[in-house]
C-alpha cells in the first residue's frame, strides 16, 4: 500500500500545469496532461436519445493510469468501494515472463504489453456482461497507443463508456514512495524508465480526467470520486 507522508504542497488539480514552472521544481517536472490544440479523441461511446426514447444506461469503465507510485491502487479501491463496482488490479494480469523482467529492473517492451493490454480490456467487459454497472481497472497505460488498445472496448458496445483516470506527480515523488514499499515487486529504478517513456495524455484525449497525486491522500481521493461522480451523473 503506498504512503502518501511525501511533504509536497501541491494540491489535486483537474487543469494543465505551465511547463515552465514545473521545469523550476526542485522536485521534477509533473508530468500533467498536455495542452495540445488537436482533433478530439474519444471512445466512441456516445449514446443518443432515439425518437426521444432515452438510450439504454451506460455502463462505466474506469481506467486509472500513471507511472509506478502514483498511486493506482489506492484510489481504484477507493472507487470501487464507493461505487461498488467490481476491481481489476492490472498488475495480476501480467504473466510470469513480465513480472520476472519487472522485478530484475527490466523494463517491458511493446511486444509484451499487446497481449496483456488485450487481456485487460476483455476482463472489464466481462465484467459489465456478467451484470456489474460498471468497473474499476489499474493499468499504467503509460503511452497513447496503449491507451488506444483499451480504447477498443466500446466500439462495438454503444453502452459502455470508456474513463482514463491520470495520476501524476513529480517523479521524485513517485520514486520516494516507490522506495517505502514493502514486497513488490516494481522498485523505484523502474519509475525512471517510465519517465522515459511516458506520453501524457494530450488536450484531444477528452476521455482522460487528470488528477495531481501530490498532495495528501485525502485530498486525492476526493478529487477523483468527485470527478467520477460528475461523469457518471452526467451520462444518466
Amino acid at each position: 500500500m503506498l504512503t502518501y507522508n511525501v511533504p509536497v504542497s501541491v494540491t489535486g488539480e483537474i487543469s494543465a500545469a505551465n511547463s515552465m514552472t514545473s521545469a523550476m521544481d526542485p522536485l521534477g517536472p509533473n508530468p500533467q496532461p498536455i495542452d495540445a490544440k488537436m482533433t478530439p479523441v474519444t471512445s466512441g461511446n456516445t449514446v443518443a436519445k432515439v425518437d426521444g426514447q432515452q438510450a439504454p444506461m451506460v455502463h462505466h469503465i474506469w481506467l486509472v493510469t500513471g507511472p509506478a507510485g502514483c498511486g493506482k491502487t489506492t484510489v481504484a479501491e477507493h472507487l470501487s468501494n464507493s461505487l461498488a463496482f467490481p476491481y481489476l488490479e492490472g498488475d495480476s494480469f501480467h504473466p510470469a515472463a513480465n513480472i520476472e523482467k519487472m522485478a530484475n529492473g527490466i523494463p517491458l517492451t511493446d511486444a509484451d504489453r499487446w497481449d496483456w493490454l488485450t487481456l485487460l480490456r476483455e476482463e472489464s467487459l466481462k465484467q459489465l456482461a456478467s451484470g456489474a454497472k460498471g468497473v474499476v481497472l489499474t493499468c499504467s497505460a503509460l503511452k497513447r497507443k496503449y491507451r488506444d488498445v483499451i480504447r477498443v472496448a466500446p466500439y462495438f458496445s454503444h453502452d459502455v463508456s470508456l474513463h482514463f483516470i491520470y495520476l501524476h506527480a513529480p517523479e521524485a515523488v513517485l520514486i520516494e514512495r516507490v522506495g517505502s514499499r514493502q514486497g513488490h515487486y516494481m522498485g523505484a529504478n523502474m519509475v525512471r524508465s517510465q519517465f522515459e517513456i511516458l506520453e501524457p495524455p494530450t488536450a484531444e484525449e477528452t476521455d482522460v480526467i487528470s488528477v495531481d497525486v501530490s498532495g495528501a491522500i485525502d485530498q486525492v481521493l476526493e478529487v477523483a470520486l468527485g470527478q467520477v461522480t460528475q461523469r457518471i451523473n452526467e451520462a444518466v
